[in-house]
Formats: C-alpha cells, sequence, structure tokens
C-alpha cells in the first residue's frame, strides 16, 4: 500500500491524556454540535464518525464506559439495538444504497477506541470502492463533514425521537 499524506487525521492516533474521548462526549452536552452529536438520550448518544469510512458513517456509544457487551445490562444492550434499528431509515434517506452495521470488541477485535464499546452503522454507496480504492489503496471522502452532520441531526428527528 502507498502511503499518503493525510495530517488531518494525526487527532486520531494522537492519545488523549484527558480519559476516553467518548466519555468526555457523552458528560459535555454542551459541547453536542462541536463534537457532531446528532442523538441523545439517558442510556446513549449518536455521533458522528470524526475518521468516517464513507459519508455519514454514524457511532452509536452507551454512555456507560465498558469495553465488551455481556458487561452491560440487558436494559441498555437492548436500547443500544434498539437505537440503531430506528437510525437505519436515516442513512437510507440520507442516500446509502446499503449498509454494513457492526462492533469491534477490544483491541484485537480491531476497536480503535477499544476501551468504550460503541456500534458502527455506515452506510454504503454504489461505487464507494471505486477505481481509486481499487488501485491506489486510498478512499476520497467528497462532502463537506458538517453539511452532512446537519442533515443527518434533522433526519435523527424524523426517525429518533419518534416512538413507534
Amino acid at each position: 500500500m502507498e502511503n499518503i499524506y493525510a495530517p488531518w487525521r494525526s487527532q486520531y492516533f494522537e492519545k488523549s491524556k484527558e480519559g476516553c474521548v467518548f466519555c468526555k462526549i457523552s458528560q459535555n452536552t454542551q459541547d453536542d454540535e462541536k463534537n457532531a452529536v446528532f442523538y441523545r438520550d439517558s442510556l446513549c448518544y449518536g455521533v458522528m464518525n470524526r475518521f468516517p469510512y464513507t459519508p455519514a458513517h454514524l457511532l452509536f456509544i452507551p454512555h456507560i464506559h465498558k469495553d465488551s457487551p455481556e458487561k452491560f445490562s440487558e436494559e441498555v444492550w437492548l436500547h443500544l439495538h434498539k437505537i440503531v434499528y430506528k437510525a437505519i431509515p436515516i442513512l437510507y434517506e440520507y442516500g446509502a444504497q446499503g449498509i454494513n452495521f457492526g462492533i469491534n470488541i477490544k483491541k484485537a477485535g480491531g476497536a480503535g477506541i477499544p476501551e468504550h464499546l460503541h456500534l458502527h452503522l455506515l452506510p454504503r454507496y454504489n461505487g464507494d470502492t471505486n477505481f481509486i480504492t481499487s488501485i491506489m489503496d486510498s478512499r476520497v471522502y467528497g462532502v463537506d463533514f458538517f453539511k452532512t452532520y446537519q442533515k443527518i441531526k434533522l433526519l435523527a428527528q424524523k426517525y429518533l425521537y419518534k416512538e413507534k
């Protein structure tokens, strides 16, 4: 694989000396716009992935700091999945043509932030693994992050804050 200079990703690789980034987001509701939090309730919150694979890559994160599913109460675990279930139409309305859903548990399982469990809801688009990915081992993110956030936030009002 070729190396591409991308200094904007340096924040992803730097370890915070101030504790867990997900706990900081959870505890600082006044920074929701800055942190791209589009959903929040008493058990979890939804945030845009700052280092997305594709536009509108969403994370759903319990407020409780634990690193593996069996450590959560059944109430929290089922609630988290209910919110993700309700969020799927957000991505389709945004324009996704498919979706990947997953959890990477602990460092050996591929988690980028292994100490705080989080669920990924990753929109996929026809051609998102096009020639640039195939021949250059690179991805192009061609939309404005905060415009995407504003659209996702509006869609969250429609899908996540209503009872089914």
